[in-house]
């Protein structure tokens, strides 16, 4: 790493913004599968929007790509009309 203040700073920015995607990532994934874990029809209804909501932050922020979030939105709206 080169020893000047602006990378210093780039370094900086650059580990929170990490931290901050893997927190936004993972706590999506822990919505996914606890979507995906309801047996429940209405229940799971009721909670698709706030996953899909999640999902779509994701890929606005460029956590993930746009094509992988339309990807996860279509499979989990699969699994919740599957549901009896």
């Amino acid at each position: 790493m080169a020893n000047h203040k602006a990378t210093k700073k780039d370094v900086r920015q650059s580990e929170k913004r990490r931290d901050r995607n893997r927190y936004y990532g993972k706590t999506t994934r822990n919505a996914i599968r606890k979507l995906l874990a309801i047996t429940d029809k209405a229940e799971a209804t009721t909670e698709l929007p706030k996953v899909v909501s999640m999902i779509d932050k994701l890929a606005k922020r460029n956590v993930i790509h746009k094509n992988k979030a339309s990807n996860l939105k279509s499979g989990i709206a699969v699994a919740v009309g599957k549901l009896a």
